[in-house]
């Protein structure tokens, strides 16, 4: 099965930038999309960014939108989180699942962003 592991979490003033990574490794060609979700405490969690691991489509959620950059390099898919708000504060997770009809299914153990005002 797929193993993430994400990193560059941290703490930063609202405004500023984080880039988180996770990498993947074993069973990688088995990986359809990856994508980012994020759960703050008492919210359920969210997605926040996705992207093909063949042809790099990317989606965005509302909030991410014009803010959050997805990207691949290799077995490494970062998230380059800019002009941060404090309802930002959350874990983020990355996952993978194996087809586009399928859940994800392969987790992280996750990263504390926070945001402060």
């Amino acid at each position: 099965q797929v193993q993430l592991a994400e990193s560059g979490g941290g703490l930063v003033k609202a405004g500023g930038s984080l880039r988180l990574s996770c990498a993947a490794s074993e069973r990688t060609s088995n990986i359809y999309s990856l994508a980012w979700f994020r759960q703050a405490p008492g919210n359920d969690r969210e997605i926040v960014a996705s992207i093909t691991w063949n042809g790099g489509a990317t989606q965005y959620a509302a909030s991410a939108e014009g803010r959050f950059t997805i990207s691949r390099d290799g077995a490494t898919v970062s998230l380059q989180m800019s002009t941060l708000k404090v309802e930002d504060t959350a874990r983020y997770y990355c996952a993978t699942r194996r087809a586009a009809t399928l859940p994800y299914d392969f987790w992280g153990r996750g990263t504390q962003v926070t945001v402060s005002p």
